[in-house]
């Protein structure tokens, strides 16, 4: 008599309640196919693997194949040297995405020769996440019409309810929330399986009823989330946390990683392209961009054991992935700024564009460069004249940069040197954040080797003193340091104002 555990399986490959995926004919030609290698792609938990298995098992050719998995260390060595082999029947590469470059490059290689030679007696299929495909045609061009590249998408809530269905006849009972869990899942087989499984436990169902008629699961979808959601915590809360704080929490930040977790959590299959997520959100650019660029993000996710196991970052596509729906399932139904609070944030709503803005002389870039580079990495939005070129040359340049130091920046650091005052810009720039001395939102860096007398009105306001005898990157580690320390007590006064 089957068990629920059996039926509703929380995880591996379903058994009583197998849906084929409207890929599923395709899989099954591409098989029968001589030689021709198959990439099959997509988000977690819709069924790729499950459907490679029973599509392998339904065209009789399981006794020829071999699953090896890139997430093991002894599977990963096999899969190097398969190049090397002959004859090896059907090998089925799963988590395609997480082998290093050169063993992607010699696979790559490998199946274009199979394809080229149609060899009767071996055939790689590999399974990856979005744009497995499109990472491995971009190290050979040429591969694109030698594979059968199969994207599977989000699962429709009509097959969903076919896996409840299946699952209910098996059980010999009837889940009276039937419709709402197969939205609830939201295009995951994965969830679906999880979410029935809480219902029938919930419904006090363990096994295949006896009784005459279906047994009736009566529970509501809230209750069902609830416990969903508290089993998923003890888990999934940590390495949220861990991934939302990055290498260091830094309360004076732009939360950039936990901005990434979140817009991560919206979208569809759990699949985030990061440059589309910058161009939709120009205020982070500076700080989100900073941890990509920097290769930040990349450094956290392959450092930390339990994240790499759950996310993956491809540099090629930009592409920030999620590889357990369980997890996606959890931060999405994150209140955000419950969690922020939760984790050491202040906020994560941001008034202004940028936090500084730097007003400086030409020849004094070297200092406005440097203290630009250390806020940035202490995660905070800088404007920065030589990062925004590319923006600036597409616009006329007054109009572009007045809104900045009139309004656009929290606090306006103007470097007041000796050539400050000479120049055309800098006059520009000063006349049109001037006015804010008076709302304390300019911080003046003064030039020991200024003449006196020279900027006296703005020294009625706190200011940084610099020396440009002394070590220039210290002093500005120095300044951003004490910069940080002013914008945490500036984060911290908005959010009692917002509890207020």
């Amino acid at each position: 008599m089957p068990r629920l555990d059996e039926v509703f399986k929380k995880s591996g490959v379903p058994t009583h309640t197998f849906v084929p995926p409207s890929e599923y004919d395709r899989v099954a030609v591409a098989l029968r196919t001589p030689g021709r290698g198959i990439i099959v792609e997509g988000p977690s938990g819709i069924g790729k693997t499950s459907c490679i298995k029973r599509a392998i098992d339904d065209v009789g050719l399981s006794d020829s194949c071999l699953f090896l998995s890139a997430r093991k260390q002894t599977d990963a060595d096999l899969i190097s040297e398969l190049p090397a082999m002959k004859n090896i029947g059907i090998v089925v590469v799963d988590d395609f995405h997480r082998l290093p470059d050169a063993d992607k490059l010699k696979l790559t290689d490998f199946v274009k020769l199979l394809a080229d030679e149609e060899e009767q007696e071996s055939k790689i299929i590999l399974i990856g996440i979005n744009r497995a495909g499109q990472t491995l045609v971009e190290y050979a061009p040429d591969l694109l019409h030698r594979v059968e590249t199969i994207r599977f998408g989000k699962t429709n809530v009509e097959r969903i309810k076919s896996l409840i269905s299946l699952g209910e006849n098996v059980l010999n009972c009837d889940i009276s929330i039937s419709d709402e869990i197969a939205e609830e899942a939201e295009g995951s087989f994965a969830m679906a399986q999880v979410l029935c499984h809480e219902a029938c436990l919930q419904g006090r169902l363990h096994e295949t009823s006896k009784e005459s008629t279906s047994k009736a699961i009566n529970v509501s979808l809230p209750c069902i989330r609830e416990s969903v959601l508290g089993d998923l915590h003890p888990r999934f809360f940590p390495i949220s946390r861990d991934f939302a704080t990055g290498n260091k929490l830094r309360r004076e930040g732009r939360a950039p990683y936990l901005n990434l977790l979140r817009w991560l959590s919206q979208t569809p299959e759990g699949a985030l392209d990061t440059r589309e997520a910058l161009a939709s959100n120009p205020a982070m650019k500076g700080s989100v961009g900073q941890v990509i660029d920097k290769g930040y993000l990349l450094t956290l996710i392959r450092n930390n054991e339990q994240l790499a196991s759950l996310f993956h970052f491809e540099p090629d596509t930009s592409l920030l992935t999620i590889e357990d729906p369980k997890l996606l399932y959890f931060i999405r139904h994150l209140i955000w700024s419950k969690f922020a609070s939760q984790v050491g944030y202040f906020s994560i709503d941001f008034k202004s564009r940028y936090d500084f803005a730097l007003s400086f002389a030409g020849e004094n870039r070297d200092l406005a460069e440097a203290v630009a580079q250390a806020l940035a990495e202490r995660e905070m939005s800088v404007f920065y004249d030589k990062h925004e070129q590319h923006r600036i040359l597409a616009n006329d340049v007054e109009e572009y940069l007045a809104p900045i130091y009139r309004s656009e920046s929290r606090f306006v650091l103007a470097l007041l040197s000796k050539d400050y005052p000479r120049k055309i810009w800098t006059k520009f720039e000063s006349d049109n954040f001037k006015h804010r001395f008076g709302e304390n939102a300019v911080v003046p860096i003064w030039y020991t080797d200024t003449p006196l007398g020279m900027f006296d009105q703005s020294r009625r306001f706190g200011g940084i003193t610099f020396d440009s005898s002394k070590d220039l990157s210290g002093q500005a580690n120095e300044i951003a340091d004490t910069l940080s320390q002013m914008m945490e007590d500036v984060r911290a006064k908005d959010a009692e104002r917002a509890d207020g």
